[in-house]
């Protein structure tokens, strides 16, 4: 029985889960709201706390880090130059999460995933 698990497995293996983090976060970031399952949505929204706070420091090995894990350079450019700064006063609480509806094929939770303005 797996106790004090940080993170959730959201049915994949290692690998095809990070790349699905790393492919939401990327498009959260992009878009600024997504829509997703509830469970998803919570896990990018760690994430994505994560990264608003490293890329709040603002020197070039903060913003390394960020692309290390985000997908795509405009999306990097875009949280270290127009997001971020946003935040400079704030000191947690980027996110919000706010559940929309059913999915009718799989009667999943749906939810969206926005930063807090």
């Amino acid at each position: 029985m797996p106790h004090q698990m940080a993170n959730k497995r959201l049915s994949r293996t290692q690998g095809p889960r990070r790349a699905l983090l790393r492919s939401l976060t990327t498009s959260f970031f992009l878009h600024e709201k997504i829509e997703t399952t509830s469970t998803k949505a919570k896990e990018i929204s760690k994430i994505a706390e994560r990264m608003i706070t490293q890329a709040r420091r603002g020197d070039l090995h903060s913003r390394r880090l960020v692309a290390e894990y985000l997908l795509d350079p405009r999306v990097v450019k875009k949280l270290c130059e127009q997001i971020a700064p946003a935040y400079k006063d704030k000191t947690g609480g980027y996110t919000r999460i706010t559940k929309s509806r059913v999915r009718p094929g799989d009667a999943a939770e749906l939810s969206f995933l926005e930063l807090v303005k």
